[in-house]
């Protein structure tokens, strides 16, 4: 199985899914727990609730392989994201919940966590970069959006109820605040309850990538699961939910794009 797949568009815009893939190679998969065959810390349809990229025709690379094979959105030597807070690995032996994914004896070692990062992880980082590469000699600048995300309740990592949308933009270090405060803008009009850097600041593809003063702007969205869908254990999507949040997503899109238009100006090589 291919590490990912991957659709190049007509628009100044890549849209990562890192954590939506669902396949465990077998010989992984027969070394976890019950709980790990749930893959309950998915990104749960999350392709399906941004199914109108494919009419804005913006590029999008969506992974294959489950977080819980190796992590896209941690930082290769594995540094934590949070100091001081609980975080996953890059190759985690838990769910978000402390709960084992592996049977005692059967976690991964170094060697087979250097292999993994170099069979899942490295490709996946490679096609990011050569698309915004390739997005910015065509437009001289370019945009990326990291779309997650997670259960609304997960003690944990958070306290209380996780808000509905968290758009991180590493403290403001990954984006321009004008394109930041524009989509905040249209967040806060909602009927949603949002937050701008809170617990999700951005993980690392948006904190590596984004870099304003290159005109490389990246933002995560951190979606809670409550806002779509049903919960533990079915992961259903719920229509009624599905379409209020999915127009809210395509606006938030679409004012990225016209507004980082404006912003850049006409290509400047």
């Amino acid at each position: 199985m291919d590490v990912f797949k991957f659709h190049q568009g007509s628009l100044p815009l890549i849209v990562s899914m890192p954590h939506s893939g669902v396949y465990v190679p077998e010989s992984i998969h027969q070394r976890q727990t019950k709980i790990g065959h749930q893959l309950i810390d998915t990104d749960w349809h999350i392709p399906e609730l941004y199914n109108f990229l494919e009419e804005l025709d913006c590029s999008v690379i969506e992974a294959n392989y489950s977080r819980y094979v190796v992590d896209l959105n941690r930082p290769p030597d594995n540094s934590s994201l949070y100091p001081g807070k609980k975080v996953t690995g890059i190759c985690s032996a838990e769910t978000f919940m402390g709960q084992r994914l592996y049977i005692e004896g059967e976690e991964p070692s170094e060697e087979e966590i250097k292999d993994r990062k170099n069979k899942y992880w490295v490709p996946y980082h490679e096609q990011i970069r050569q698309e915004l590469t390739r997005i910015k000699s065509e437009f001289g600048y370019a945009l990326l959006w990291d779309a997650h995300s997670i259960r609304g309740f997960l003690p944990l990592l958070f306290e209380g109820d996780l808000p509905d949308l968290n758009l991180g933009t590493g403290n403001g270090q990954s984006c321009d605040e004008e394109l930041s405060n524009h989509i905040y803008s249209v967040m806060r009009s909602s009927t949603f309850e949002v937050i701008r850097n809170g617990r999700f600041k951005g993980g690392y593809i948006t904190r590596n990538y984004g870099n304003p003063e290159k005109r490389v702007h990246a933002f995560q969205m951190e979606i809670s699961q409550a806002a779509y869908m049903s919960g533990y254990p079915s992961f259903e999507l719920v229509p009624e939910k599905v379409a209020t949040l999915r127009p809210l997503l395509k606006k938030i899109i679409v004012t990225l794009l016209h507004n980082a238009s404006n912003l850049n100006g006409n290509k400047s090589g």
